[in-house]
């Protein structure tokens, strides 16, 4: 499998994905779980529900609802998401956990359309095999620091997501590519793009 960056035991980065919307603020400020509009709209109770299911071998400390999530690495042919930036990141090892977003993501669906009409078995599926789809990833999860031991995100259906669960200083925090609908700038390249 080919990847964008090197791996993290070489660049000590860690990467993060936010709307250009947001750039400003958190090159001002870095970054709290909480300081971004879809941190309401759109994950909130999301996280609540993952949360309320997370088993007793997980230190307190990992809080979904209180975690900002990053990307050891991406897939050289990933599709960012135009009119977002990506960062690199410089972490606390110490206040990271790893686990499978490809779990999570499977009951994602089911959970924003669950209140809808027309898709009331969502809730059906969200109180019976979803639980155990949440069970699995918890009990998949692991530690920042074991998962560089065991390389659990290297495996082929395992997609970790990072769960950062301090604040992002902003000298922690570099800006590596703006998106667009049909380009990727570097800064440099960006610059030189949009300079008269």
């Amino acid at each position: 499998m080919k990847f964008l960056f090197d791996d993290y035991n070489k660049t000590k980065r860690v990467y993060h994905v936010i709307s250009l919307k947001d750039l400003g603020y958190v090159m001002e400020n870095g970054i709290s779980y909480d300081d971004k509009i879809t941190y309401i709209t759109k994950y909130k109770g999301f996280h609540d529900y993952i949360e309320d299911l997370k088993t007793d071998k997980i230190p307190s400390w990992v809080d979904r609802r209180k975690s900002i999530f990053a990307s050891l690495n991406f897939k050289k042919d990933h599709y960012f998401h135009s009119h977002s930036a990506l960062l690199s990141l410089k972490i606390n090892e110490n206040k990271c956990w790893i686990a499978n977003e490809n779990l999570a993501n499977e009951i994602y669906e089911p959970f924003a359309l669950r209140n809808i009409e027309g898709f009331e078995y969502c809730k059906k599926y969200l109180d019976t095999k979803a639980k155990d789809v949440i069970t699995r990833y918890w009990d998949t999860s692991l530690s920042f620091k074991d998962n560089l031991k065991v390389r659990r995100d290297l495996s082929e259906y395992y997609d970790a997501e990072i769960l950062i669960g301090s604040h992002i200083p902003k000298e922690n925090i570099e800006v590596l590519k703006i998106y667009s609908d049909h380009n990727a700038f570097s800064l440099d390249e960006f610059r030189n793009y949009f300079t008269l």
